[in-house]
């Protein structure tokens, strides 16, 4: 069952942009959302504690026609995984799912995700020689979760493929984000979306994040100092303070953008990170992946008859600032949506402690100071 948990807009938080009818990835026509999430408290001290999980992504839903999407990918520090980035650089679009887990168990869901391709194309990889790179990226959880136990399997993989849909999107402690923290409170997978207008036509922009990074000195709120006031009850892992972590932003429109485009358009998804605070700590890995579902095509597999040429339709770079403006938008707002649905939650390392998520009215009074 979807959460109804509250959400940025809720909390009557001054953000900007118009989003789409679910305020979500999934408003991205074709885009569909599933999750599986594990979850298993230590009762006593020294028990193990399992708080994790898997986000599936189908840019393209359920088709059984195997149709890549165009892409770009921008890393704004590298210290993380995302698979199948190489031949997006190389060749601009990748074909399949995007999966989001913890650190540890990247290889057993890149292994669920390519037999899940196998049989949602059967003909295309039983009939020609066609290969699967599906897109796996990874945030560190053991704050909360034994992540060196690796406890997710095959099946729970399959779980969130198989599970997603469109529409609404369960945020918060769910999926790849169940285990996660952000700016030193819980925090969790989180999404949003834009519309956009040019020359007259409408567009959706749609973001969905694994938010696991910053500081809480750093954490700005619509440009308020939040975490400056919010102080208390601070747990960490070893880091002595330092910028920790990970995010994954997935971000999906419907216009008709190039690779080059999707990866300038990955490229301005830093400044989302930055509205919320962050400087980009070294030890933080920021992976940004952009696609778009214009412009359909097959690319036959190697056996079958190939076409001579495409014919495409891309933006004209004169009004990518149409696009920009809404997807910095949106990654502020997912982050901050992953937050406010999140839960507080026992660590495990250290142990005894709790990461808590932030407190609704306490956030409210800090923005009322500041007039908002």
């Amino acid at each position: 069952m979807l959460s109804t948990k509250p959400r940025a807009r809720d909390l009557g938080l001054p953000l900007p942009g118009q989003p789409g009818p679910n305020n979500a990835i999934t408003d991205v026509a074709g885009v569909e959302v599933g999750f599986s999430t594990i979850k298993s408290l230590a009762m006593r001290p020294g028990d193990t504690q399992i708080y994790t999980g898997v986000t599936a992504v189908l840019p393209r839903g359920r088709g059984k026609q195997p149709t890549p999407v165009w892409a770009g990918q921008f890393d704004l520090n590298g210290n993380g995984e995302m698979t199948g980035t190489h031949w997006i650089a190389d060749a601009g679009y990748f074909l399949g799912p995007i999966c989001l887990t913890n650190s540890h168990s990247v290889g057993i869901v890149h292994h669920a995700a390519v037999g899940w391709m196998i049989n949602q194309y059967s003909e295309h990889f039983q009939k020609y020689d066609a290969w699967a790179m599906p897109i796996v990226a990874e945030t560190y959880d053991s704050m909360v979760n034994d992540i060196c136990g690796r406890h997710l399997t095959e099946r729970h993989a399959l779980d969130a493929l198989e599970g997603a849909h469109g529409g609404r999107v369960s945020e918060g402690n769910v999926g790849g984000g169940a285990g996660t923290a952000t700016y030193e409170f819980k925090g969790g997978t989180g999404t949003s979306s834009r519309r956009c207008q040019i020359n007259g036509f409408d567009f959706t922009i749609g973001v969905l994040v694994q938010s696991n990074f910053g500081a809480r000195p750093d954490f700005t709120v619509c440009g308020v100092p939040v975490g400056r006031h919010l102080t208390e009850g601070v747990v960490r892992s070893g880091s002595g303070g330092r910028e920790l972590g990970s995010i994954i932003v997935v971000i999906a429109t419907d216009v008709p953008l190039s690779s080059s485009q999707l990866r300038r358009l990955a490229k301005r998804g830093a400044f989302g990170l930055g509205r919320t605070g962050t400087h980009g700590g070294h030890y933080s890995g920021d992976l940004i992946l952009a696609f778009s579902v214009a412009n359909a095509v097959c690319f036959p597999a190697i056996g079958e008859e190939q076409p001579q040429t495409y014919h495409a339709e891309w933006l004209n770079d004169a009004h990518l600032d149409s696009v920009y403006r809404p997807t910095v938008e949106a990654i502020e707002e997912a982050i901050l949506n992953a937050m406010i649905a999140a839960e507080s939650v026992p660590s495990f390392k250290p142990p005894g402690k709790i990461l808590k998520a932030i407190d609704h009215a306490e956030l409210a009074a800090v923005m009322r100071q500041y007039g908002c």
